[in-house]
């Protein structure tokens, strides 16, 4: 399975809430893909973070860098190829990583 299957198949599973997956491959040279989801609560956050970690980890994928898990209203877990924002939905909408990384987004809110 690919990676990016495998974690948005996790995240379904963890109820994680307006699952993103962005082409990023042409636009950053740090990473392919960015997957963004929000959790309920900052408790949900880390929860979704945390499993996502283990049941990877099984399969010998284990991330590069965590980031923001000391607050948990946004997590950033690196794997490489893959970029997962597991964000509060407060966190989320201030900051649109989706406006930002996807042109079709932007396109479609101009005037």
């Amino acid at each position: 399975m690919i990676l990016n299957d495998e974690i948005n198949s996790i995240l379904e599973e963890l109820k994680a809430e307006d699952i993103i997956s962005l082409n990023v491959k042409n636009k950053s040279s740090v990473t392919d893909t960015m997957i963004i989801a929000s959790g309920r609560s900052t408790r949900h956050v880390k929860s979704i973070s945390d499993n996502i970690i283990k049941k990877l980890k099984k399969t010998k994928v284990k991330p590069i860098g965590i980031e923001g898990y000391s607050k948990s209203e946004w997590i950033l877990i690196d794997f490489g190829d893959v970029l997962v924002h597991v964000m509060h939905p407060e966190t989320r909408e201030f900051y649109s990583l989706e406006k930002l990384w996807d042109e079709s987004l932007n396109n479609e809110n101009m005037i």
